[in-house]
């Protein structure tokens, strides 16, 4: 659609106009610091940062509803630009020109009802935002969106002849790392990974290797992956491109974005249930629902319900005992969940102090109702991964808790595709699951393939079938 056929009142909102200064923000002393450089903690105590944009209050001149029909209308553009993630690049990253945006198909996942039997096992109506149909099938496609665009705009305007983009990873990271890196000039950019050797899916093993990734695999679990690149990242020139990156956050806001758009922007009485993990991902949820509420987009808060395994839980612990405090893991089924140290924490505790304090809680469920949440999703008509079991079941338990309620609309987070885990549904079926993933199948859930001869006689009897009449 031609930007002259749109409304008068939306036309000259549709191509962003906004001039920003953006900048990093340490999240303890809130020291700034220049976007002209890749930097991870605050040089000066050592906090997390965030990414700021100094001049956002500009964007609170357009009201709320205006901005509400400029996102619907830009929906309709054929311009790469602002596609995906970037359909909202004013609370992405508005310094970053059109032209220097990567768009390789990411965003504007789709959020489907569940049917009324397994609404009624949960207890409550909801629908699944599946995540898992982004590029490389996994919700890391969206930061990885503003990260490699924001790497390209700066090799465009730094002159960055070489730059290594390393990050650890329990498999999703990895394969959007590799495969959005690989869409630049492979003389300027390289790719590599580190993986906890035996605790990532073959699938995902073979996504950063097939987009052409050094893939180093080391003995331990992600925390010791992480523990390395982080070390990697203090001492050494590579680009960090793990969520404690806030540029990164950036662009994983949009999964908050789009979720009050498909909601028409009726944010009243909304609980979205995520998967915590390395607790990037809860965080940019938040900071996405807080921008669009503090432009008036969305009228209030939503409920957001973090949930974590039994194996791997320091939030439950944290919100048992008001400390944090990092604990060891063991395996875990929803592998990308399986982090005992979540580098994002820091994030998480100030927005719940500051923000959500009385819209947060952190639900704990074990590896049982984890793969039979995604196992019974996926016999109702969807496509869960284990991660998204992990969040269905933490909303029913939320249900059973009183956290969610009736009046509650809820969406609910399934981060990544289910074949990357089909290994973890064929250990149930075949009751092969190790003692420490501590699943023991039922028989009701078990499915396997039945060999029979080559004969319709034979397998219409098998099936109980009647002969037709006349």
């Amino acid at each position: 659609m031609k930007i002259d056929d749109f409304p008068e009142e939306v036309k000259d909102y549709l191509l962003p106009s906004h001039k920003a200064q953006m900048a990093y923000e340490c999240i303890g002393c809130e020291a700034n610091y220049p976007l002209d450089r890749f930097l991870y903690t605050c040089p000066r105590c050592g906090a997390l940062l965030r990414i700021v944009d100094l001049t956002f209050d500009a964007l609170k001149e357009i009201p709320g509803p205006l901005w509400q029909r400029i996102f619907d209308h830009r929906k309709m553009l054929n311009i790469d630009g602002l596609k995906g993630i970037f359909l909202f690049h004013e609370l992405i990253f508005p310094i970053i020109p059109l032209e220097d945006v990567i768009y390789l198909g990411e965003g504007h996942t789709p959020i489907v009802k569940a049917n009324e039997e397994m609404s009624h096992w949960v207890g409550a109506d909801f629908y699944i935002k599946y995540d898992g149909l982004n590029p490389s099938a996994s919700f890391k496609d969206r930061g990885m969106a503003s990260a490699i665009s924001f790497i390209n705009y700066m090799i465009k305007t730094k002159g960055i002849k070489e730059l290594l983009g390393i990050c650890a990873s329990t498999g999703d990271t990895s394969a959007a790392a590799a495969l959005y890196l690989s869409y630049l000039p492979k003389d300027v950019v390289r790719s590599v990974v580190l993986l906890p050797q035996g605790k990532v899916t073959p699938a995902q093993l073979f996504q950063p290797l097939g987009s052409g990734a050094t893939v180093i695999e080391i003995p331990g679990v992600f925390d010791d992956c992480m523990r390395i690149v982080e070390q990697l990242a203090e001492g050494y020139e590579v680009c960090l491109l793990n969520s404690k990156n806030p540029i990164r956050i950036q662009g994983q806001k949009s999964y908050s974005y789009e979720v009050a758009q498909q909601l028409d922007f009726h944010a009243q009485d909304l609980a979205v249930v995520v998967p915590i993990g390395n607790a990037g991902n809860v965080t940019a949820v938040m900071e996405g629902f807080l921008d669009l509420y503090d432009l008036g987009i969305i009228e209030e808060l939503p409920l957001i319900l973090g949930v974590q395994s039994v194996h791997a839980n320091p939030l439950i612990l944290w919100q048992q005992t008001g400390e944090y405090r990092p604990v060891e893991v063991t395996p875990s089924v929803a592998q990308a969940a399986m982090i005992g140290n979540p580098v994002s924490f820091p994030k998480v505790s100030r927005l719940v102090e500051e923000h959500f304090k009385e819209r947060f809680a952190a639900i704990q469920v074990t590896e049982q109702e984890i793969i039979e949440g995604m196992l019974i999703a996926n016999r109702h008509g969807h496509v869960v991964c284990t991660q998204g079991g992990e969040s269905i079941v933490g909303l029913k338990k939320g249900v059973e808790m009183g956290l969610v309620g009736a009046d509650h609309k809820v969406v609910v987070d399934s981060t990544s595709h289910q074949l990357k885990f089909a290994g973890f549904q064929q250990m149930y079926f075949e009751d092969s699951f190790p003692e420490e993933y501590e699943i023991r199948p039922q028989e009701g859930l078990k499915n396997n393939p039945i060999s029979m001869e080559a004969s319709a006689e034979a397998i219409a009897h098998y099936l109980g079938l009647k002969r037709k009449q006349g």
